[in-house]
């Protein structure tokens, strides 16, 4: 009986397409090296590296350095990971010229400035106004019990401050809850995520209940650790970080704007 004829193999012309896609990726990997080098700030250079080899290892280079990439060229956000300071800061000269922001919000800064001198002054509420509205800190220390969500009721009045500066601005308002660094684990909370959380939304409900403010005006976020103020390598550093944020937004800011883009 005849064989059958096996058929006939024809070379593949395309395979030049796979050594030429290793080629770019490693001339891509080797100019964001490049990059990294070029960097004033030597831990930006380090997180360049590690995203660039954890991406190799994982086949998402492009899309791993195009993250990082739009994170260091964001002009508001700090290198280190510390968000920088906005352009215009209570405890400093309130009279100094702002950045680019609502300027429907100068006057409101202004007044609060005002308002809760003794508190910025003792250190429980920092205000700055930048560019994505004004920002009302509120400090652990002077509102929260060290792992709780519960308000001090003696910190009310200054709220009430704040509250009131809403009230008589169409604004949307962001409630941004922080920790520091050290994980917590107790009967209420499992870890940093839901104490910042809880936090935000422990100081919507408090606008709402006590000081008759539209709850559809905000939002509520919760960062845990990773968005701090100083660094968490001293006790100071770590109160700095253990805060809410109240953000009167501008008006063309949107409410869901993330909050490293300050």
């Amino acid at each position: 009986m005849r064989s059958k004829r096996k058929p006939e193999e024809h070379e593949n012309h395309e395979r030049w397409v796979i050594s030429y896609a290793d080629f770019v990726t490693l001339m891509f990997a080797l100019f964001v090296a490049m990059y990294a080098i070029s960097l004033k700030d030597h831990s930006s250079g380090k997180r360049v590296s590690e995203s660039v080899r954890n991406a190799v290892a994982t086949g998402g280079l492009v899309s791993t350095v195009r993250v990082f990439m739009s994170k260091e060229s964001a002009p508001t956000g700090a290198s280190s990971g510390i968000a920088k300071k906005d352009s215009q800061t209570a405890k400093g000269d309130p009279s100094s010229s702002p950045g680019q922001g609502d300027p429907s919000l100068k006057e409101p800064f202004r007044r609060l400035s005002e308002q809760l001198k003794q508190q910025i002054d003792s250190g429980a509420i920092r205000l700055r106004l930048g560019n994505r509205g004004l920002v009302v800190t509120l400090e652990e220390k002077s509102f929260f019990p060290s792992g709780d969500d519960t308000i001090y009721s003696k910190a009310f009045p200054s709220i009430g401050l704040v509250a009131k500066t809403i009230a008589e601005l169409p604004n949307s308002v962001r409630l941004e809850g922080h920790t520091d660094s050290v994980p917590i684990h107790n009967e209420r909370f499992k870890n940093n995520w839901e104490l910042s959380t809880a936090r935000s939304i422990a100081v919507l409900q408090l606008f709402e209940t006590k000081f008759g403010l539209d709850a559809s005006r905000f939002a509520v976020a919760g960062y845990a650790q990773n968005i701090p103020a100083a660094q968490n390598d001293t006790e100071e550093g770590r109160a700095r970080n253990r805060r809410v944020e109240i953000v009167i937004l501008g008006r063309q800011t949107s409410p869901t704007a993330d909050s490293a883009t300050r």
